[in-house]
């Protein structure tokens, strides 16, 4: 087997710019979804589905920012390390699984936030006449379980479950067998970058469950919007357009969130399993380049979290906003 490690080279971008970006992430991510989840915890009595399902998605992302310091030095010092060294097989493999955990769970609990919105939805208009006998029955024995605080509780677990039974065994045989095989000299190499066949196709699975979930994402948004039309036409909804705008905007914010981070990644996995095939040294990478920047950016997101449960959650906002606000004026009441 020829050796690839003098093929691909770490650029300026490899060597500072991802680990100065990921280091700032993992200081304002750990730094907010801590205090996010403290919030959720502690300071919010009665939890509804949404609450349980935004615990676990900052569990995640907390499990996501935990990674980042070993993506830092992996590629500060990937280069430099051999590759059977003890500090190359512990980087990759806590990395690899952290992350990769955290981010396919944070992405089945985003749809699972999705759905519970609409289902907010259609709670409130099951009752209504222009309310087909179809959509009231699909609410009644599917919907409205997403927006039990038991099921959600359930449903997480079982999530995580499924993602560790699926993600450690292939991780697992990465680290101790196709790991093993090459014959490169440097941890970063085209065998720690691209993976052998079994780690190729279970990212290309993986890949597969971030388009199906922007799709959950994409179909209750659109679905809600087309719900709303017709019963704008049907009946007054004065009295609620301001509910309706609340999980529009819900809906929005994380259909948003998938197309910012997620989407370029799950477009490109399957483009970079093609293109690196050609024995072109230059583009293979280009090709990392680009994975690379693609993965930081879909991880980014989890930093990103606490800032969007300020649009996504009045409690969490109010509970913040009594936080910070009480030392400096302990009777100023908070906005609604």
């Amino acid at each position: 087997m020829t050796n690839n490690s003098s093929c691909i080279q770490p650029s300026m971008i490899s060597s500072m710019a991802l680990p100065i970006i990921y280091t700032f992430l993992c200081i304002v991510g750990l730094f907010g979804n801590s205090l996010s989840q403290w919030v959720f915890l502690m300071k919010i009595n009665k939890k509804t589905s949404t609450h349980i399902y935004l615990v676990h998605l900052v569990t995640a992302n907390l499990l996501v920012c935990s990674t980042m310091p070993f993506m830092v030095m992996y590629f500060l010092k990937s280069f430099q390390w051999e590759y059977q060294s003890a500090q190359c097989r512990v980087v990759n493999f806590l990395g690899t699984l952290a992350m990769h955990v955290s981010m396919f769970v944070s992405l089945l609990i985003l749809s699972w936030i999705a759905i519970s919105r609409y289902a907010t939805l259609m709670k409130m208009d099951s009752t209504q006449e222009a309310t087909s006998c179809y959509e009231k029955i699909f609410y009644g024995h599917l919907l409205k379980k997403f927006r039990q605080p038991d099921f959600a509780r359930k449903l997480c677990i079982y999530i995580w479950g499924v993602v560790l039974v699926v993600i450690l065994p292939v991780s697992i045989y990465y680290s101790v067998v196709e790991a093993t095989e090459g014959e490169e000299d440097l941890c970063y190499n085209q065998q720690i970058e691209l993976g052998a066949m079994i780690s190729q196709i279970a990212s290309l699975i993986g890949t597969t469950f971030i388009g199906l979930s922007f799709l959950v994402v994409l179909m209750s948004y659109y679905s809600f919007v087309s719900y709303l039309r017709k019963i704008r036409t049907c009946i007054s909804i004065t009295g609620k357009d301001r509910i309706y705008s609340s999980v529009k905007r819900h809906l929005l914010v994380i259909q948003i969130l998938l197309i910012i981070c997620f989407l370029p990644y799950s477009i490109f996995k399957p483009i970079f399993y093609v293109l690196h095939q050609r024995e072109n040294c230059q583009q293979l990478n280009y090709l990392i380049e680009i994975k690379n920047i693609l993965t930081c950016l879909a991880s980014a997101r989890s930093s990103t979290d606490p800032i969007v449960f300020l649009l996504l959650d009045k409690k969490f906002k109010k509970t913040l906003y009594n936080l910070f606000t009480r030392s400096d004026s302990p009777h100023m009441q908070p906005y609604g």
